[in-house]
């Protein structure tokens, strides 16, 4: 089984949380390749950038999850993945649809409604996880 390797960033702006629509109409947080050299922070701000359009700061490393995709709809052909998770910061609320990937939308979602919306429940997992942190966070204000 081939194994990869992805990093992202659930971006908070305010009361706010990044999500990208796919043209499914699935709304995801931002992720992608580690490429080779990469820490797992480097990628992960890179791929925020990259399919959001955002310019994000790391604050904190939220966790990992792991899970297993066929490649390509092949049964014979499985990939383990695991994503490493970054709970980031930014100054704008600006975004840009990285298009050629898939993305049509890209948009702060209230983080009461965050969770209504995204679309899979591993990452749904990270989320709650954020907004543990956001709620600490703000406690010590």
């Amino acid at each position: 089984m081939r194994e990869e390797i992805s990093a992202g960033g659930v971006v908070v702006f305010g009361n706010a949380i990044l999500l990208l629509k796919k043209y499914n109409g699935d709304w995801v947080l931002p992720k992608g390749k580690v490429e080779a050299g990469e820490t797992h922070e480097i990628a992960a701000l890179r791929e925020v950038k990259e399919e959001g359009g955002v310019k994000a700061s790391i604050n904190k490393y939220l966790g990992e999850i792991h899970y297993t995709y066929k490649e390509n709809w092949n049964e014979n052909k499985c990939v383990h993945k695991m994503v490493y998770w970054y709970l980031m910061d930014t100054k704008s609320m600006e975004t840009t649809p990285q298009r050629e990937e898939g993305f049509v939308e890209a948009k702060f979602v209230h983080i009461g409604r965050v969770l209504d919306m995204a679309r899979y429940d591993d990452e749904k997992e990270i989320i709650k996880v954020a907004l543990e942190e956001i709620k600490k966070r703000r406690g010590k204000n």
